[in-house]
């Protein structure tokens, strides 16, 4: 045995379990965190879907939105062309809280700005860009991922009461989805959006009216398009007219029911109604009944066009429909006929009459001086208008029937007789001989220039000068004579008056002495009757000369009292 000692192993002592450290806390964290994250996305996750456009045109994959009601359903996620290199394929992801909505009925289509039917819509995107709308079905069942998008936007729906009315047009104009609808200026309900029909001849537009108004549309109700601002000129004059401003930017419809359909049902859902173009056409063509007539006219016409009034004493009955010029080879002249209807239904009580038949109430009427004339509708416009007039002094005329058209009879316009009279005074004091009247003037002139200039015109007034003269001068010598004689004529008349008082009582004395029945006294009375009158004779020219004294020269006038 070796003489070194063997190694031994040291033998620590025993310690207890490692104890987990505080380090692997955060990765354990963050992966709970992390697998949480994954199981909130896969749960809120929805169904992909591929949606094939015609083109992509303002949408982006990771940044353009799907939405429904302003509320964001998903994201695109791709956009790739298809094999045929035709289309895009645009891939969606949905949320789940798009999963009920997603049937094989559901309608997808691109929202963007666009001008069409003569509205621009989606004027929102332009801040925040283009997306993606749909609109589900509550018909569709089965689930689907693959869709064909839509190119224009589709008729909406609503879940408002109310109902949708279809109305025919030959365009859409500035009708656009959500314009308005009224019912005497008020906003009852909007556009839903239209259908093209018809070879593209006629759109159908959805008008939805909501309860309560839409038991106010009957059968008998005119819509028409309101859209806008609308000026018209015409017979009376110039009109604007602006449904609201709502209507003036976004365009709009409206609608309006006869007092007398109020009692009629309400139109069912889904009911076909005209859309006229405006107001004047609606109200037009609540005259079913329309009568043709015809008048042939040899003057002028111009300013009377299809659309033009035709009134009968002064109210309009009709509108005329077309304006020709022929030659008429019995005559030999050139006369333009002009064709109107006559609308019955404007005259009060014509069922009365409507036994007879138009016709035979024309010719009635034809007999009694109806006739057709030109005259003037607006002097500002120029319009002119048909206008049947009874005239009682009108030759006789008979009526004519082309077909089913009654021919009136016509009498010059009211501008063709001015003319016609115009002319004839201007031919006729065309044919007044100027110069021989101007020459006689003339001569007459000069023969008062001599007459007035003359020696004999000169002697005679200086002679008349003279002669006033004298006058003023005699006048003046006889006012200076009289002044005295006036001045004692009270003084005369005081003596007479007390002449007068003496010999009264003279008078009294002798009737005392003599007796009342004798001769003497008789004599006296008498004698006293006439002094008591001259005395008033006196006193009365007295008055006079006081009061005018020029009556010794002129005499006593009418105005001397």
């Amino acid at each position: 045995m070796s003489d070194y000692p063997l190694p031994t192993a040291a033998v620590e002592p025993r310690r207890g379990r490692r104890r987990f450290s505080l380090i692997w806390i955060i990765p354990i964290v963050t992966l709970l965190i992390g697998l949480w994250l994954v199981w909130d996305t896969l749960s809120k996750r929805g169904p992909t879907l591929t949606i094939t456009f015609d083109s992509a045109e303002g949408l982006l994959a990771g940044q353009s939105h799907i939405k429904h009601k302003e509320v964001d359903l998903g994201t695109v996620t791709a956009v790739r062309l298809t094999k045929d290199m035709d289309h895009v394929a645009v891939t969606v992801q949905l949320t789940r809280e798009a999963t009920p909505l997603i049937t094989n009925q559901t309608r997808f289509w691109v929202v963007r700005p666009r001008f069409f039917a003569g509205s621009i819509s989606g004027l929102s995107t332009l801040l925040s860009g283009s997306y993606i709308d749909l609109l589900p079905s509550k018909t569709g069942t089965k689930s689907q991922t693959h869709f064909t998008g839509l190119e224009t936007p589709p008729v909406l729906q609503t879940d408002v009461p109310g109902r949708t009315f279809m109305l025919k047009a030959d365009r859409v104009g500035s009708v656009t989805l959500g314009s308005p609808v009224f019912y005497r200026d008020l906003q009852v309900g909007q556009i839903l959006g239209w259908d093209i029909g018809d070879m593209a001849r006629s759109v159908t537009i959805h008008a939805f009216v909501r309860a309560p108004f839409d038991s106010y549309v009957h059968d008998e109700s005119r819509f028409w398009n309101a859209s806008g601002l609308s000026v018209k000129l015409g017979a009376e004059g110039v009109r604007i007219q602006v449904q609201s401003i709502d209507a003036l930017l976004l365009g709009g419809i409206a609608f309006d029911t006869p007092a007398s359909a109020d009692d009629a049902p309400p139109s069912p859902d889904l009911r076909n109604f005209p859309l006229y173009t405006d107001e004047d056409a609606a109200d037009q063509a609540a005259f079913r009944r329309r009568v043709p007539f015809a008048a042939y006219f040899s003057g002028s016409v111009a300013g009377l066009a299809p659309g033009s009034p035709v009134s009968f004493q002064g109210i309009k009955v009709g509108q005329v429909t077309n304006v020709d010029i022929m030659y008429d080879p019995k005559t030999d002249s050139i006369l333009t006929p002009v064709h109107f209807e006559i609308e019955p239904e404007r005259i009060k009580n014509i069922q009365i009459a409507a036994n007879r038949g138009p016709l035979e109430n024309t010719r009635l009427l034809v007999q009694h001086g109806l006739r057709a004339q030109i005259q003037s509708a607006n002097l500002i416009t120029g319009q002119m208008q048909v206008a049947l007039t009874i005239m009682p002094n009108a030759k006789p005329a008979e009526l004519s029937l082309e077909g089913n058209t009654i021919v009136i009879p016509t009498v010059p316009g009211t501008f063709a007789g001015l003319t016609d009279t115009a002319t004839a005074l201007m031919a006729k004091v065309g044919a007044l001989p100027f110069d021989q009247i101007g020459n006689s003037l003339s001569g007459t002139f000069q023969g008062l220039d001599k007459l007035a200039n003359g020696p004999q015109a000169k002697q005679a007034i200086t002679s008349l000068s003279v002669t006033l003269q004298s006058a003023q001068e005699l006048v003046k010598h006889m006012d200076a004579g009289m002044g005295p004689t006036m001045k004692k004529l009270p003084a005369l008349t005081a003596g007479l008056e007390a002449a007068l008082t003496h010999l009264s009582q003279v008078l009294a004395s002798a009737n005392t002495g003599y007796g009342d029945n004798s001769h003497f006294s008789r004599q006296l009375d008498r004698l006293m009757t006439q002094l008591n009158g001259m005395a008033q004779s006196f006193r009365a020219l007295s008055d006079l000369l006081t009061r005018h004294p020029e009556a010794l020269i002129r005499g006593r006038t009418g105005g001397v009292q």
